[in-house]
């Protein structure tokens, strides 16, 4: 390792082992389990391999409710500040500002130039167009790194396929995921295809398929197909990617922190962000119409603008008028980057349903439990021991803060999910603990989902810092609350 590289923050022990084993390779995948910080491994990594004149460009790509997370708070919290460098953010629909700024990279400099993109661009042709011609003009002095590679798992993918081109043209290459294998063994092969053509010594998937899948021919109709229907030789698979890769899982992390915060980014639709400015509209004019504005209606504003972002609205007549919403999309990420037991939480009962219904829909029946307010009894000691016995499938608890998140003991979860928020402080210290108690042998991981530019920000900010926020919402407090546009970026 680089013995006098000046960190930012110092490394935990499984980070400086990880770049011990992989800093200077060509190909490297960082398998490292959500929480234990993999972002801070990569950008020491670029760091260090820029202080050693070895690259001087690095291309970050990400998913869309995480690539901004680079921009704002990965890099400025852990890249060295005896590393000169500059941040650009791709946009796909830029304003004048944003325009200049990615053009920019065309501009000299003296300095590590990281350019972060989201994944989804790359199906489309400009965003596939400005990678080629980032790997030409930069890559023979370049890294390019995918942060949840798992994005790629599908080698017939367009932007898959659009990936595996670029990549070529770069000289290091990093692969950065908490569970490289989220259904199969064969989500693995067009990751480590990216690293490099050939790196599991197979020509074609179907030879890898072929070697490590057992298969069956089956007929429909006319048709007939290869299906898989179960695995072999995976003890050599496993000392295959051991030799190009790190791995390491929170409960082996001996040094971090107890609790671990981190945010997801939701971008809100165009509906969604007309709507989002009506009603804090009419929460301003009603602000306008008197010297004090009681706290009671200006958090009914803020709540309607919570269910504008969640994608369900509450009409007068009680009905529920849902539209589409990016927060549903983020979740399953979050899921899929996860192995083991999770909490949902969120105030509102439309989202606890359909939260329930996709987790169910997407990874089989009895998989995901309901507890708030309509839940008897019984079924709430029910699901409580079940959730509680490790070999249950019961693996996500979806839940109301207000109704679950006193007295219960859930720490068979080490992942907590924040979908909606409550504003009451009590509330969101009891539901953190409901996971982080005794009996919990891991640390925990919090993630809170928000919408750039909105009430969001300003909500988790303050109940992070242990601000009541029902205290706050008074007056001339509240047009500060409310005033925020969200953002399309």
């Amino acid at each position: 390792m680089v013995v006098n590289y000046k960190y930012k923050l110092p490394p935990f022990n499984h980070q400086a082992e990880a770049l011990h084993d992989g800093w200077n390779r060509l190909e490297f995948g960082l398998f490292m389990e959500m929480g234990t910080g993999k972002s801070k491994v990569l950008i020491d990594n670029m760091g260090m391999l820029y202080q050693f004149g070895l690259i001087d460009f690095a291309l970050v790509i990400a998913p869309k409710g995480v690539y901004r997370n680079w921009v704002a708070k990965e890099i400025p919290e852990h890249m060295s500040d005896d590393i000169p460098h500059r941040v650009i953010r791709w946009v796909a629909g830029p304003n004048k500002k944003q325009t200049e700024e990615m053009r920019s990279v065309k501009d000299k400099f003296d300095g590590l130039t990281i350019f972060v993109m989201n994944v989804e661009a790359f199906s489309s042709v400009k965003g596939k167009t400005a990678g080629e011609w980032m790997g030409r003009a930069f890559g023979s002095n370049g890294l390019i790194a995918i942060d949840e590679s798992t994005t790629i798992k599908n080698h017939q993918a367009k932007r898959t396929k659009n990936l595996m081109k670029i990549a070529a043209n770069f000289k290091y290459k990093r692969l950065l995921t908490g569970s490289p294998i989220t259904k199969s063994p064969m989500d693995i092969y067009s990751q480590c295809e990216f690293l490099r053509p050939g790196l599991l010594g197979h020509e074609s998937y179907y030879s890898f398929q072929g070697r490590y899948a057992v298969l069956q021919r089956r007929t429909m109709g006319a048709q007939s197909f290869n299906q898989i229907v179960g695995y072999k030789n995976l003890d050599e698979l496993t000392y295959k990617i051991d030799q190009f890769s790190f791995r390491v899982l929170k409960k082996d992390c001996l040094d971090l922190p107890d609790k671990i915060y981190t945010a997801r980014y939701v971008t809100l639709t165009p509906e969604q962000i007309t709507m989002y400015n009506r009603i804090k509209e009419q929460a301003l004019l009603l602000l306008d119409n008197g010297d004090l504005v009681s706290a009671p209606a200006v958090i009914t504003q803020l709540l309607r603008l919570q269910q504008i972002m969640s994608g369900h609205l509450k009409t007068d007549d009680g009905d529920i008028l849902t539209f589409k919403s990016g927060r549903m999309d983020a979740l399953k990420e979050i899921i899929e980057e996860h192995d083991g037991k999770a909490i949902i939480w969120s105030r509102f009962r439309h989202d606890i349903r359909e939260i329930t219904t996709m987790l169910e829909e997407k990874f089989g029946d009895g998989c995901a439990a309901s507890y708030f307010g309509d839940t008897s009894d019984n079924v709430r000691q029910s699901i409580v021991e079940t959730f509680q016995n490790p070999n249950s499938k019961l693996k996500y608890f979806v839940g109301n803060p207000a109704t679950a998140g006193y007295g219960l003991t859930l720490t068979e979860a080490n992942l907590v999910v924040y979908y909606a928020n409550d504003f009451n402080l009590e509330t969101r210290i009891q539901s953190e603990d409901r996971a982080h108690r005794i009996g919990q042998k891991n640390n925990v991981t919090y993630i809170d989902l928000i919408a750039e530019g909105t009430i969001d920000e300003r909500i988790v900010n303050s109940l992070r810092a242990k601000i009541d926020i029902g205290a706050l919402v008074l007056g001339e407090k509240a047009r500060e609350w409310l005033n925020l546009n969200p953002t399309t970026k």
